[in-house]
């Protein structure tokens, strides 16, 4: 009987891929420790989206690879997408590493550790076709018991100038309805109050499937057979967003008024660089015709600046959107080339210090805008959905409204009253913060 110790990084599609293999692992008797001095086996499973998340991956793997230094009985393995996109390069320069398995490996996690313990393990690399997870596959969640997240489709063929996303995972899978239902109804059953639908564009659900098999008719379906009460949608192609979408969430409590829509840009030129469907008119129409449908929605979104070209009016444009429209909270991003990638080759690079003057100038006017959006919930009561003791200190509650998505946005936290966390309880506002309230429970 082995014991392991996982890390797993970057985003929840990936924490998904992390909890599968604990499933599958526990149900082989391997034993889970926190501990990785302790732990016969090391698993990172890793991200390699772009060169941050790259570098932070190397990093732990040599943490990692530090405990195997010790105690050289030990295995070091490696998983996920920066195996998938580097696997050639890290073979030869990671050394310290037993095992690498890219991001299709998931279900065969077991076997392969097997064969290596017993030393029948003669690849030091496994990438095998693509694989789509299913609901037979076992799960250990790993996040809080009331909340979770599910992968509705696998890749994506949307082929932005900068992603490598479709060379990491592949062309866009997505799973069937029913499928996906049977997972959800086990997620219902162990607790789960808060579901976020995830891929890495959910409006593309069921493009590769049959005409029936669609985003509408998957929320129909969850609508009808599950009674979470908090259903939250997150990453959202800008044009694929169907209007019926905005009346369900309009009619329907269960689907949260939040919306994760990564719009990248808002310049008409950036966008075509990008090979991003949709201009500036587009986005405009977007956010006034949700708002007017669901006029409390959230709405979050990510902003790259510093891509090939960007000038110094594009860079104006993004600010004028940001003051006209107001986003609740958004993300901002320096261009980074990445390997393979085709803006890499793109002429009019931007300097780096050029880069990082306009994200930090975007971010600031965007802490000023949002300190001025949360002040209108000062007064106001809200659902709150607890997490626990606050990170802060032990003196404070903390927990999320419905326009607070977890581990993303800011929080709420609670300076009154008890609740355990997983309770859904009512606050009263009293303080806004640049990203966080303050309120006692009522």
């Amino acid at each position: 009987m082995s014991s392991f110790h996982l890390v797993s990084l970057g985003c929840a599609k990936n924490l998904v891929d992390s909890e599968v293999m604990l499933g599958l692992l526990q149900e082989s008797n391997f034993q889970l420790t926190n501990d990785p001095a302790g732990a016969d086996i090391l698993i990172v499973n890793t991200c390699g989206f772009i060169q941050p998340a790259v570098e932070e991956a190397i990093e732990v793997i040599l943490e990692m690879a530090a405990f195997k230094k010790n105690d050289p009985a030990k295995f070091l393995v490696v998983t996920g997408c920066l195996v998938q996109r580097y696997v050639t390069d890290l073979e030869s320069d990671l050394l310290e590493v037993d095992l690498f398995v890219g991001t299709e490996g998931v279900a065969d996690i077991v076997s392969l550790l097997q064969k290596l313990i017993a030393g029948k393990q003669t690849d030091k690399a496994f990438c095998p076709d693509r694989f789509l997870m299913n609901a037979d596959l076992p799960r250990l969640v790993s996040t809080p018991f009331f909340r979770s997240s599910v992968k509705i489709t696998e890749g994506c063929s949307n082929r932005c100038t900068y992603c490598m996303i479709p060379f990491i995972r592949g062309d866009l899978r997505s799973r069937g309805i029913d499928d996906i239902l049977v997972e959800m109804q086990r997620l219902e059953d162990s607790g789960v109050k808060e579901i976020s639908l995830i891929a890495q564009d959910i409006t593309a659900y069921g493009n590769d499937l049959d005409d029936a098999s669609h985003l509408m008719a998957l929320l129909s379906r969850i609508l009808k057979e599950t009674s979470f009460p908090w259903l939250r949608l997150m990453y959202l192609y800008p044009s694929g967003v169907p209007d019926e979408l905005f009346a369900l969430m309009a009619s329907e409590d269960r689907i949260l008024p939040y919306m994760d829509i990564p719009f990248q840009h808002v310049s008409d030129s950036i966008l075509k660089g990008m090979h991003r469907r949709y201009g500036f008119d587009d986005l405009c129409s977007f956010v006034e015709n949700i708002r007017a449908a669901v006029p409390d929605i959230a709405l979050r979104t990510t902003m790259m600046v510093g891509f090939p070209g960007e000038t110094e009016e594009d860079v104006v444009r993004l600010e004028g959107f940001l003051k006209q429209y107001r986003i609740d909270h958004v993300g901002v991003f320096a261009y980074t080339n990445e390997d393979g990638a085709m803006s890499e080759f793109y002429e009019l690079q931007c300097a780096e210090e050029l880069k990082l003057e306009r994200m930090n100038r975007v971010m600031e006017l965007q802490a000023g805008i949002s300190e001025e959006i949360l002040q209108k919930y000062v007064g106001q009561t809200v659902p709150v959905l607890v997490e626990g003791l606050s990170r802060e200190t032990d003196l404070l509650l903390e927990g999320r409204t419905v326009y607070q998505a977890p581990e993303i946005d800011g929080c709420v936290y609670i300076n009154d009253g008890t609740a355990s966390p997983g309770d859904i309880v009512q606050v009263r506002i009293a303080e806004a913060q640049v990203y966080d309230l303050v309120g006692g429970i009522v």
